[in-house]
């Protein structure tokens, strides 16, 4: 059994209750990270991503890859600068969700790395989805557009 010291969760408390808009701050560029290397890769190696939703048997990959880099690039600044949050957050669930219904359907592939890498993709995103409804519910906190525009 752990030992729990009333003055650790008080001091534990404290800080997260006296960090929170920082802590927001640094959850939402973490978060956006996700996004700002993924379009990154897209777009240095735009043909191996299309070529990887022409694999899964996507419609019009070209003009689909296209669409997914964009709405990354613009859910990484809209997260990283706290503007319209909670719809990005929303928008953030919604796209991480297609994605992983689209592309990490792990029990598709045979046992073994490729599985397994799938497999650790779907819940990556699962997680993914869960920091995106934790944004939704706090907000973007002070150190945000959302905040200074009112």
């Amino acid at each position: 059994m752990l030992f729990r010291s009333p003055w650790a969760t008080s001091a534990i408390d404290k800080f997260a209750t006296g960090n929170a808009d920082l802590l927001i701050l640094v959850g939402r560029i973490l978060l956006a990270w996700v996004f700002v290397g993924s379009a990154y890769g897209a777009l240095t190696n735009f043909s191996g991503s299309v070529g990887y939703f022409r694999s899964l048997n996507v419609p019009a990959p070209v003009l689909f890859t296209t669409f997914t880099v964009a709405l990354e690039i613009v859910m990484s600044a809209c997260l990283i600068l706290g503007v319209g949050t909670r719809y990005c957050a929303i928008v953030m669930f919604l796209f991480v969700l297609s994605a992983t219904a689209i592309g990490h359907r792990y029990w598709e592939y045979p046992a073994g790395a490729q599985q397994i890498g799938q497999y650790n993709h779907f819940l990556k995103n699962i997680t993914i989805m869960g920091g995106a409804l934790l944004i939704f519910v706090t907000g973007a906190g002070r150190f945000s557009l959302d905040r200074r525009l009112g």
